[in-house]
């Protein structure tokens, strides 16, 4: 799962806003809190976690209502495709990524004859997934679940994965003060959910742990593990960009659509390069992310076992685009439909960079484009000649630097 990344001076009332949607002050809400810790630790038993364990993991747990905020506020799902793709992609993340292949190539090649997944795949989901282990998470898994599993929708779900995390601690997979994670629970250099770490986590090094925390080869084998279990088929490609024919009738468009590869070719795709479509019976489906206009691409069952690891098709998208970056191809043929481009990381950091010049207070230069940032970019946006919408594209950043 993507790590969510949020950091705002505004964060407090925003999290005070949506506890009060819930609890009338975050008193009320702790001692709410409170008294549903204590009837989990009476479920503990009947859930395999020992009393004594659940007291050892939970003493001094309070509620973090952040995670209350951020359960609504998947990025997948709100960010422009076209915004989505150019921070998750970018030169710096594809050059990191060909010397993450250099550097573990002999435990990559190993994983792809266990498990049936390449090296590229692989090492993008791990890119995506925490930056190559820069990036956790800094909330801890045991608070947020517990919080999670009490506070807000979803809740069954939620208690199930606490008490895997606590099945997890007392097996010693992982050190206690080590466990931090996304907002949501997810942890590790890939950012498995507990439960999925119990089915598919896989020693890899041989020390007896399935140590996705501080073991990367633990980690990588057990990304490609998953994907295996997915259904991944090794040797096939996820999908690729092509052309369509004008004027064609993209009602029917859709991953779950698939068609056999002829019949595509006789509606008149190409691939994007105007090569005709591979010969066979394969199946594929066509996906519009950004609609008609934009660029499309045919995917295939590698491409569903991609979008399993987090059910949204930008997300796949980025991984199987990345993979294949890592691959030595280019970016997309096709532009998006927008006159105002996203940012890449680097350029986000500039965009920060130049408000902080101009006396924002929007904490470290990190990339992130967080409420902070979002609310200085809003202020200054009409002194721009901007719609003040808050969105850091090329347009802001132009306007930035000529304004410098």
């Amino acid at each position: 799962m993507p790590v969510q990344n949020t950091r705002s001076t505004f964060l407090p009332a925003l999290l005070t806003a949506s506890a009060a949607l819930i609890f009338p002050s975050f008193a009320a809400a702790e001692q709410n809190f409170q008294q549903c810790l204590a009837e989990l630790r009476r479920e503990a038993p009947s859930r395999g976690v020992a009393t004594t364990a659940f007291d050892r993991h939970t003493s001094g747990l309070e509620a973090d209502m952040g995670v209350i905020a951020l359960l609504d506020h998947q990025p997948e799902f709100r960010t422009p495709i076209w915004d989505y793709m150019a921070g998750l992609v970018d030169e710096e993340r594809v050059a990191d990524g060909v010397a993450m292949l250099a550097e573990w190539n002999d435990t990559l090649r190993r994983i792809e004859s266990d498990f049936g997944v390449d090296p590229a795949t692989v090492v993008a989901i791990w890119g995506v997934e925490s930056n190559f282990g820069r990036t956790f998470g800094r909330r801890p898994v045991v608070s947020s679940l517990a919080t999670l599993a009490c506070i807000g929708r979803r809740q069954t779900f939620f208690r199930g994965e606490f008490f895997t995390t606590l099945k997890i601690l007392e097996q010693g997979h992982v050190e206690p003060d080590a466990l931090v994670g996304s907002w949501a629970g997810a942890f590790g250099h890939t950012q498995f959910m507990p439960s999925t770490f119990m089915r598919i986590a896989v020693d890899y090094d041989g020390d007896g742990r399935r140590d996705l925390m501080g073991s990367i080869p633990d980690a990588l084998a057990s990304t490609a593990n998953y994907l295996k279990q997915s259904n991944w088929r090794s040797g096939e490609p996820w999908g690729f960009e092509v052309r369509l024919p004008r004027g064609m009738d993209t009602s029917g468009a859709g991953r779950r659509n698939k068609q056999p590869m002829s019949a595509w070719a006789t509606a008149g795709v190409r691939r994007v390069d105007g090569s005709p479509l591979p010969a066979g019976s394969a199946q594929a489906g066509l996906l519009l992310p950004a609609g008609p206009q934009g660029p499309a691409f045919l995917v295939m069952r590698n491409f569903d076992a991609l979008f399993s690891y987090n059910a949204a098709e930008s997300y796949a998208l980025a991984i199987a685009h990345l993979s294949d970056r890592l691959r030595g191809q280019g970016g997309f043929m096709t532009a998006w439909p927008t006159d105002d481009p996203g940012l890449s990381r680097a350029e986000r950091r500039e965009v920060q960079t130049l408000l902080l010049e101009r006396g924002f207070d929007i904490g470290e230069v990190d990339g992130i484009i967080g409420s902070n940032t979002r609310a200085a970019i809003a202020q200054l946006q009409p002194q721009l000649g901007l719609d003040a919408d808050g969105r850091a594209g090329q347009k802001l950043l132009q306007a930035l630097r000529s304004a410098r």
